[in-house]
């Protein structure tokens, strides 16, 4: 079996982006949801959308959001678009919060680990492709964020974050659900979404303002570790893995803290049981683009 492909670029400019992208030899058609992360009022981590703008241009797409399950600026449809015009998306991008409305969306799981459903933003249905550009960082709750977590808490609507987060269980103080249950329900969630896009997602993550905290967090810490690149796949485990080994075998004095934060959270095994239930490999051959 061949190994899944990992673009990589060191530089990290917009025009790169799409360089990386387009080593990929991926033509995403027709309706294009291209997945960011808005940024959380406050967020100083975050990659801003003047950033991404040759990338979303050169696939014609529209970006695309989700509310979140938490208080702040993004719990609620008003106030996230209201963010996204504040954080200047709005500016450069069409914007979709794709659970303004309901019903969810509810698609099944193939291979369930915790949840046997995962509950979408419905306007996902009005796409034909997906780009999911992650920014790389470390997490509060998932000891890392990159692709997978884009999939996974990234697409699910409000409700459905809040289904991930309790494995099932919405009652009660669902973000203390037993970790590794939280993390199997992350990889259902991103399974249901990579099943949905057969064929028709590419991802692209950019190891960036590399913080221990995600773009999600008002009051994130600083980054503790340098820039370190681009990189891009067609196998969303595969580009997860490679990130995580940029830090592991990163110089950089400042990755031991962001390593204690993946491992204190087990987030290593999102990846693995990702591989498990064939969402992709952690097997990979990396391909430098100069």
């Amino acid at each position: 079996m061949s190994k899944s492909k990992v673009y990589f670029i060191k530089e990290i400019t917009p025009d790169n982006i799409v360089k990386a992208y387009k080593a990929l030899g991926i033509e995403l058609k027709d309706k294009v949801a291209v997945k960011v992360h808005s940024g959380e009022e406050g967020n100083q981590n975050y990659l801003h959308p003047e950033m991404f703008k040759p990338m979303v241009d050169f696939v014609r797409g529209t970006v695309v959001e989700c509310n979140t399950a938490y208080p702040g600026m993004r719990d609620t449809t008003e106030k996230h678009i209201k963010l996204m015009k504040d954080h200047g998306w709005s500016k450069f991008y069409d914007v979709d919060i794709l659970d303004s409305t309901g019903p969810d969306l509810e698609l099944k799981v193939q291979k369930p680990l915790q949840i046997p459903v995962n509950f979408v933003g419905k306007d996902i249905s009005k796409y034909d492709s997906l780009l999911v550009l992650s920014h790389f960082k470390g997490h509060p709750m998932g000891g890392f964020g990159g692709a997978l977590k884009q999939l996974s808490i990234g697409c699910a609507s409000s409700f459905g974050k809040k289904y991930i987060h309790g494995a099932g269980n919405t009652q009660g103080n669902y973000f203390e659900t037993e970790q590794d249950k939280f993390l199997e329900s992350m990889v259902d969630a991103a399974e249901t979404v990579v099943n949905y896009f057969k064929g028709r997602t590419a991802y692209v993550s950019v190891m960036k303002n590399i913080s221990v905290d995600c773009d999600c967090c008002a009051e994130a810490e600083d980054p503790c570790m340098g820039d370190m690149g681009i990189v891009a796949s067609l196998d969303p485990v595969a580009i997860d893995q490679a990130c995580v080994d940029f830090v592991y075998h990163s110089k950089d004095h400042g990755k031991d803290h962001l390593i204690h934060r993946i491992e204190k959270l087990h987030g290593l095994h999102t990846i693995d049981m990702a591989a498990k239930v064939g969402i992709g490999s952690k097997d990979y051959e990396l391909i430098e683009i100069k």
